[in-house]
Parts: C-alpha cells; structure tokens; sequence
C-alpha cells in the first residue's frame, strides 16, 4: 500500500492476523498475501481450520481418558470422601454456568458487530454500483441523443439548407463537433462489467451474512438452553436429564471447535486483504480499467490530476461551440427558412439536456464519492467486522471450556445420584433404627396400636414399669413390647423425632454410630431378661 495513503490504517489486530504463519497442507510456507484464487493460500486457510480440528480431536481424547478413569476407578464411600466430591461437582457446575453466560454475552456481541460490518461493507457495495450505473447511464444516453436524434435535425436541415453553402458548412461543422463529443464519451471506461461485478459480490455477501448472522444466533441459543438445562438437572437429581444434556454438550463441543476454525480462517483472510487493499484492487482490475483510474478512486489525491479532465472539457467545449452555432442559425437562418425554425429549437433542446448531462457525469465522475464508499467499506471489514470476528473466536473458546467443564461434572453428579439411590436401596430390612422396619413391626405385633401419641404416652409407660406386678401376666408379658411400641412411635412414626428430647433409657441419638447401636441392643437385650426375671419370681 503506497506511504501517501493517510485518511485508512489497518488496525492493529490485521497486523497481528496477518502475522499468522500461512502453511498449505503439505507444510509448507506459503506467501500471506491475500491471493484467494492461488491454491497455495487457499491450503493456508484451509490449514488453519484443520488446527481447530486437531484441537478438537486432542479436547474429545482427553475427556475420553478422563471419562475412563473416572469409570474405573472406586470412590471411597466415607462421609469424609463425599462432601469434597459434592462439593467440587457444584462448584463445576457453577463455574461452567458463569464461563457459559460470557460466552454467550461475548457471542452475541461479536455476532452484531461482524453483521454490522458486512452490512456498511454491502451498502458501500450498493452505493458504487448506483454510481457506476448512474455513469454508465449518462453516457449512453449522451451518446444515443447525439448519434440519433442530433443526426435527424441535421439531416433535415441540409434539406432546407441545400441553397445556401454557408449554411450547409456549419450544419457539416456541428456535425464534427457532435463526432467529437461521441468520440470522448468512448474514451470513458465501460463501468458495465464492473457494475455487474458490484452488483454480484453485493448480494452473494449479503446471502452469506444473512445465513451466518442467524446460524450463530442459533447456536447461542442452543448454549444458553443446555447450560440452564444441565444445572436444572443437578438441582433435580434428574440422571436422564443429565445424560440427555451430556450428549447435547458432545454436540455443542463440536461446534464450537468448527465455528473457531471458520472464524479463524475468515478472519486471518480478511486481515490480508485488509493489510493491503490498494495492492489486491488494481490487481484485479487491471484488465478492465486503467491503473491512472484506478489509483484516482482508491487514494483520490487532490495533487493528482483527474483522468477525465481532457475529456470533460473537450465535451464541453464542443456543446458550447455548437450552441453558438444554433443561436447564430436562429438569428440570421430563420427569417430566410421559417421551417428549419423547428429543428434548430430541437437541437438546441438536445445540447441543453446534454449540458445538464455533463454537470451531472463530472460530478459522478469526482472521485470522492467513489473514495468514500470503498473508506466506508474499508472500515466496515476491517474494523468491525474483524473485530467482531474476533469476539466470535473468544466465543467459541469460552464455550468449548464451559461445555468441558460441564462434561466433567456431569459423569460425577451422575454417579453421587447412582450411590445415593443404590444406598437407599441397600438398607437392612431387620435394621431396629430403619424406620420402614420400625413401622412393619409396630404393624405385625400390635395391629390394634393404630393412633400412637410420640411423647405423653412413651413417658406413660415409662413411668408405669416401675408398678408391674406379678399377677397381671397380660400385662407384664406385654410391658416391653409395649415400650419397644412407645419408642417405635417416637423414633419411626413421627418424622420429626430429632426434635424430642433424649429419654434417660439409653435411647440412640438420631446420627448414630455401630458402637452406639450394639451398646442400644445390649442394653434391650437386658431389660427383656430383667422383665422376664421378675416374671417368673
């Protein structure tokens, strides 16, 4: 890009984009001019986007590894154990929640500033192509005015003319000037081809952008949905919805390892073309316009002198001689041929509409327009929508660490929920202090006992063991079994025994230990033979 050039810098992260090393796939350097139609360049991008894949691939090994480990290898089933396995798994979660939700915010942001951009880029686009059509326009209407319409009038007029050779000279004289000006007007490039070129790259642009814009808007979604599904499954216990989203995150894992790739080698790409912009253009236009005309639009410097300026001012040279012309024929050539009136009205008509023409192409023609919508597009691409492109890549970073991060939480979350449900299911139905067994037995042995009071009735019967007596058997028979029933209702059918106070009868706390439960059983153990003693004295 020439040193002149002072109203375009590229931005510092082109620069640091376009540094990037360009290998094809044969690992080999490859130059990083932006040359999008050289197989070698277009290997370098597309090697860019095979590192996202290797990246991708050494990601899915490494939690497969982990997720084997974790498959071999045997918790210690402790309580010490537990509550730092319970509490890393929440901690993940929390951490793959927080990570996710900037993903997001950072996702959303780069995906308007990229659609930002690609928009200005297209509306640039639009607004040359309506420059160029404008110039193209004028001169062919210019031109088809002269060669049909200003003929005709001549024609007629050297009819009417045909006696009077002076006359006939200056009819022939205008015709050389109208030659003259045909003969500019083609000497002006033919913008069609690159009106069409302009046209196309326009709307193939904006068809991309469309689908790429509403793509990611999908896949933001997609995240924020299986993160918030992911911690409502932690919260809920729910293991189908936590292996539903597992292959869900696999899912999204993926993607975001194919949408850095993308986002990476677009970007890398945009920032050769944006390093360099001047030096692509004439390149590419070499074959259809000037390098003069060229350099005149992209830097249009005041010092340089503008290519159609000769043209231009032949053009208007030769209307204002043939107006001159016209006027000295309505003077002295119409008192003489009242018919030829009518014609010479027409054709100073037609060199006042190509006079409004001619402000109307030098003004198009100026380069400042053109200038500022290829500025216009410039900063379009290679500030925002790099940028944004940029934003895009951090995205997908964040995401493909979040969705890991959750990966790994889930299989931990998913296995506490299995032994949690699996020691429940492994309690012993003969255990005194399971309350399912508590409730069984007061069941069986006192069908009767249907309405127990937790606490008066259980002091009741404590207080009358002390005036038992020998002839009431039913009653003494029934003594224990009637106290084991009291304490069956305190501990078993009243969920909110850990409330009651302690009885002083070696009753167990609710945390209770193996030694706790084998003192509590001995000290059963010796009540019944004490009763049954004095039951046979």
């Amino acid at each position: 890009m020439s040193s002149a050039r002072v109203d375009y810098i590229a931005p510092w992260w082109t620069y640091w984009l376009h540094n990037f090393p360009h290998i094809n796939l044969r690992f080999q350097p490859a130059d990083n001019s932006f040359q999008p139609e050289e197989e070698n360049y277009q290997q370098s991008l597309i090697f860019l986007g095979c590192v996202a894949a290797a990246g991708l691939g050494l990601n899915l090994l490494c939690l497969a590894i982990y997720l084997s480990c974790l498959c071999c290898c045997r918790k210690d089933d402790e309580e010490e154990s537990k509550r730092p396995n319970s509490c890393c798994v929440t901690w993940s979660a929390v951490a793959a929640g927080l990570i996710s939700c900037a993903a997001v915010g950072v996702g959303f942001y780069g995906n308007s500033e990229t659609n930002d951009g690609v928009y200005q880029l297209t509306y640039s686009l639009y607004n040359a192509n309506h420059t160029l059509g404008g110039v193209d326009s004028l001169v062919s209407g210019t031109m088809g005015s002269m060669q049909s319409g200003l003929h005709q009038h001549l024609a007629r007029l050297d009819e009417i003319f045909a006696t009077r050779g002076d006359y006939v000279q200056t009819l022939q004289f205008m015709q050389q000037m109208a030659d003259n000006v045909i003969k500019q007007l083609l000497g002006l490039p033919d913008w069609e081809e690159a009106k069409v070129d302009l046209a196309s790259i326009a709307d193939q642009t904006a068809y991309v952008e469309y689908y790429r814009w509403l793509t990611y808007l999908l896949l933001l979604i997609l995240d924020l949905i299986i993160c918030l599904l992911a911690c409502l499954g932690l919260a809920k216990q729910s293991r189908w919805l936590l292996t539903t989203m597992m292959v869900f995150g696999v899912l999204t894992l993926i993607l975001s390892w194919a949408s850095l790739g993308a986002d990476l080698a677009t970007a890398v790409g945009t920032s050769d073309f944006c390093v360099a912009p001047d030096k692509y253009l004439m390149s590419q236009t070499k074959d259809i316009i000037s390098a003069d005309i060229v350099h005149y639009y992209l830097y249009c410097n005041q010092t340089r002198s503008n290519p159609f300026q000769q043209s231009l001012t032949i053009f208007q040279r030769s209307l204002t001689t043939m107006q001159i012309q016209i006027q000295g024929l309505l003077q002295f050539a119409v008192p003489l041929f009242p018919t030829a009136e009518r014609d010479l009205l027409g054709i100073q008509h037609l060199l006042n509409s190509s006079e409004a023409s001619l402000h109307q192409l030098t003004a198009l023609l100026d380069c400042r327009g053109l200038n500022k919508d290829y500025l216009d597009a410039l900063v379009g691409v290679c500030y925002d929508g790099v940028e944004g492109l940029l934003y895009l890549c951090l995205f997908s970073i964040l995401a493909a660490c979040a969705f890991c991060v959750m990966l790994c939480a889930i299989p931990r979350a998913w296995r506490q929920i299995a032994c949690r449900e699996r020691d429940y299911d492994d309690i012993d139905e003969e255990d005194p202090f399971n309350p399912r067994s508590r409730r069984i037995g007061s069941q069986t042995q006192n069908p009767n006992h249907t309405n127990m009071h937790s606490f008066c009735s259980y002091s009741s019967s404590i207080g009358s063991q002390s005036s038992l007596h020998p002839p009431a058997a039913q009653a003494v028979s029934n003594a224990p079994m009637s106290e084991y029933m009291n304490q069956t209702a305190l501990f078993g059918g009243n969920p909110r025994y850990e409330n009651v106070p302690l009885i002083g009868r070696g009753s167990p706390p609710p945390s209770y230990s193996p030694s706790m439960r084998a003192t509590y059983l001995s000290m059963t153990e010796e009540q019944s033979r004490h009763f049954g003693n004095d039951f046979q004295a």
